[in-house]
């Protein structure tokens, strides 16, 4: 008899106690700065991608969940500034991990992750993320590829001194 009272006491206590609710779709919830979520081709600050279709990355992963296809580069239809550029990219989020180790393997730090983490959805086909889906917005002052190279003259000046390059030519801008 007395151990029925002690649950019914437990009841009690936390009938009366303030409940905790998350209004999770209309308030996000803020993340860690280095949360691994959704994956990002970043660009250089001219426009130009950075993968160089190296397909390290999709040799890296575990889970099989990366397909890249590189492609050649013309002086007429210039995407990257190596040789190569990463014609066809795709993930497939039905099958990545988020081991993070298709990162570590990019050799030109193309492939990052981003915070986003909503990749929820009731479609298969949708969670197949393709270049177009995964290549970073343009900013303003960058020009979309296929343009010729606009922060030096070979690939060095692009891995080597572009962030100067970045910002001799942004104060270039401002003061023109």
């Amino acid at each position: 008899m007395f151990e029925s009272l002690k649950g019914f006491g437990v009841t009690f206590g936390t009938m009366f106690k303030k409940v905790v609710t998350e209004e999770y779709p209309e308030v996000k919830k803020v993340t860690a700065p280095r949360f691994h979520g959704r994956h990002q081709l970043n660009r250089h600050p001219d426009g130009l991608e950075k993968c160089v279709g190296c397909e390290l990355c999709a040799w890296a992963c575990p889970a099989d969940a990366i397909f890249v296809e590189g492609g050649d580069n013309t002086e007429e239809a210039r995407f990257s500034p190596g040789e190569r550029y990463g014609a066809d990219y795709q993930i497939n989020y039905l099958r990545c991990i988020g081991c993070g180790l298709c990162i570590e393997a990019c050799p030109t730090r193309s492939l990052t992750m981003t915070n986003e983490y909503e990749l929820a959805d009731d479609n298969r086909q949708d969670l197949i993320f393709t270049k177009e889906d995964l290549l970073a917005p343009l900013l303003p002052g960058m020009e979309q590829p296929p343009h010729p190279m606009r922060l030096g003259d070979n690939e060095q000046d692009y891995y080597v001194n572009g962030p100067q390059l970045a910002k001799a030519a942004e104060t270039k801008e401002a003061g023109a």
